[in-house]
């Protein structure tokens, strides 16, 4: 039977063979489970986990490149081309060229799949226009963040279709007599009801606090252009296109979720 030690006594220890010292070696023996918080006498804990460094913009990724933004760098090299040729080349085949790939209604009843393409080649007022900036820097910014072939195809069912919504109207208006038959041969070309898309589509991908002010100033802009009354068409035109950008983001931001997840975040 075993004795137990009166109250307010000790027990003395039981005698047993010797210990060895293993102080040493513990702390190469595995970390024992038990309840969360504790922790085993004599483990040393873990160092501190290195938090990644969130990713900075860097200058040049705000600019096109050959193998990060295939499209929009080759698209920007043959705008920039056909903007040589304009600037340089005889006027008489300048303007050949450019009413050859005008957009306008008796054109789009002829060939529309070669006018719609053809006008998309060039920039109306040159590489250094506010559309040329815009076309750089907008699809730079939607191809990295939702792929080439994406980014090609907004730009391409804004051009469409905001091109359509501002000649149809035209067509009907000179067919009842309201406009004259001159108006069925306005020259229309560019690459701005494009960029007008882009930009909406772009706004919904950034944070509120960028997505506010992008919105608010370009919406301006073209406000104050239509109430120039300089160019009504092709004024509503770019507010057309833009809320053709802004129609999409359902779509872009599950693109961009899906790249996201594709790219492990």
């Amino acid at each position: 039977m075993e004795r137990t030690a009166p109250p307010g006594e000790t027990a003395a220890p039981t005698a047993g063979p010797p210990v060895p010292d293993v102080s040493g070696l513990l702390d190469g023996m595995p970390r024992q489970r038990g309840p969360v918080g504790t922790a085993g006498a004599g483990v040393r804990e873990s160092g501190p986990v290195a938090v990644p460094r969130p990713r900075s913009l860097r200058p040049w990724q705000l600019l096109p490149t050959p193998t990060g933004t295939p499209f929009t760098f080759g698209y920007a090299a043959l705008l920039c081309l056909t903007s040589l040729i304009a600037a340089h080349a005889d006027p008489a085949l300048v303007h050949a060229l450019l009413q050859g790939s005008s957009t306008d209604v008796a054109h789009l009843v002829r060939s529309p799949e070669p006018v719609l393409i053809g006008s998309a080649l060039w920039v109306a007022g040159g590489v250094t226009s506010q559309f040329a900036i815009a076309f750089v820097l907008v699809l730079t910014a939607l191809e990295r963040r939702i792929g080439g072939l994406r980014t090609a195809g907004v730009f391409l069912l804004g051009h469409v279709l905001a091109t359509l919504a501002t000649e149809v109207p035209v067509g009907l208006a000179v067919l009842v007599g309201h406009l004259p038959g001159s108006s069925l041969h306005r020259l229309d070309y560019g690459v701005s009801f494009g960029v007008a898309t882009g930009i909406g589509a772009l706004a919904g991908l950034l944070p509120l606090r960028l997505r506010l002010p992008l919105l608010a100033g370009f919406g301006w802009m073209l406000l104050q252009d239509l109430l120039a009354f300089t160019d009504p068409m092709t004024n509503w035109g770019h507010l057309i296109a833009l809320g053709i950008g802004i129609a999409t983001w359902p779509v872009v931001r599950r693109w961009y979720a899906a790249r996201l997840a594709r790219d492990g975040g």
